[in-house]
């Protein structure tokens, strides 16, 4: 029985199966990203660094994460949504084996900073949204806001998880758990991902009307048509409206909260289990609202949600 038949025998659409293993990878990127926080006191006590030099490749980090963005869309529409996925995830599960081995301040820059940035800037929220504008018509908002939720559920299930194993067994085990969970999922997207619903025969989730239109593959430069559309996108207030805000809620959220939280806390007495668990919790709130915004996208118009969000 081939899979098209499967799913139309049984009235499931195979979308879910897209976005649940989107939201996996996203929620492994999450969970990467998250890991500073949870490192940098052991490293501040094995090797003698600074905060602040920690906090450099956490920087580039950071940086590097919100810069691929741009040009990791183009990737996923040039070289197709799950050899991308599968390359940029055994990136992050290579870099992040290899820093079990550094010793020197550089190799950390290089490793947390530069390869770890790399790889969660493709593994991060365009993948969610051009998934979710591929595979479904219906829901999409709800679907763009499980998706974005993932960032907190990777707090939710690896921060305190993390938290545990260094003070048991050390950061270098952490390190190595982290990594384990991104290759084992590495064969799940390369068997069951794909890049667009016409691949098996299908229209998008709630697109019963309309022909199925393949996606033709670009020819440009991905680097050029990166820059292309950044410049076209950048003509519009639109734009530097929702990327100032975007960029202060970086800043404060895994600038601030998401790297040097937990440091703060084990500052403080507070012991960096219940610290990492105290970040989960807030992972709970954001998993619920983002949700819950998504849900509400679908219904409202976004301006007026977005005003609200800043409001509050």
């Amino acid at each position: 029985m081939s899979l098209r038949s499967f799913l139309a025998r049984h009235s499931f659409h195979y979308a879910w199966v897209v976005a649940f293993l989107t939201f996996l990878a996203l929620l492994i990127a999450a969970g990467i990203r998250a890991t500073p926080g949870v490192f940098m006191v052991p490293l501040e006590r094995e090797f003698g660094w600074s905060r602040a030099t920690i906090s450099l490749a956490v920087s580039i980090n950071l940086v590097l994460y919100g810069l691929i963005g741009p040009f990791a869309a183009t990737m996923y529409e040039q070289f197709g949504i799950r050899r991308t996925m599968v390359f940029a995830l055994a990136f992050l599960g290579i870099g992040v084996s290899l820093t079990t081995f550094m010793s020197q301040p550089w190799q950390l820059v290089l490793l947390w900073g530069v390869v770890v940035g790399c790889g969660t800037g493709v593994i991060a929220l365009v993948l969610g949204v051009i998934v979710a504008n591929r595979w479904f018509v219906e829901r999409r908002g709800l679907v763009i806001g499980i998706l974005t939720a993932s960032t907190a559920t990777g707090q939710l299930v690896f921060l305190p998880l993390l938290a545990l194993i260094v003070q048991r067994f050390g950061w270098r085990n952490a390190a190595l758990t982290i990594a384990g969970a991104t290759f084992i999922i590495i064969p799940l997207i390369a068997l069951l991902m794909r890049d667009k619903p016409g691949q098996i025969g299908l229209r998008p989730l709630g697109n019963i009307n309309e022909a199925l239109e393949e996606i033709p593959q670009s020819q440009e430069n991905p680097i050029t048509s990166t820059i292309n559309t950044l410049r076209l996108g950048m003509r519009k207030p639109d734009f530097w409206l929702l990327a100032g805000s975007f960029f202060v809620c970086g800043a404060s959220t895994n600038g601030l909260i998401g790297t040097h939280l937990i440091p703060a806390c084990i500052d403080h007495g507070i012991p960096e289990v219940k610290a990492a668990s105290l970040l989960a919790v807030m992972g709970v709130f954001d998993f619920i609202g983002t949700t819950a915004s998504g849900w509400l996208s679908d219904r409202w118009n976004n301006r007026y949600l977005l005003c609200g969000y800043y409001g509050l």
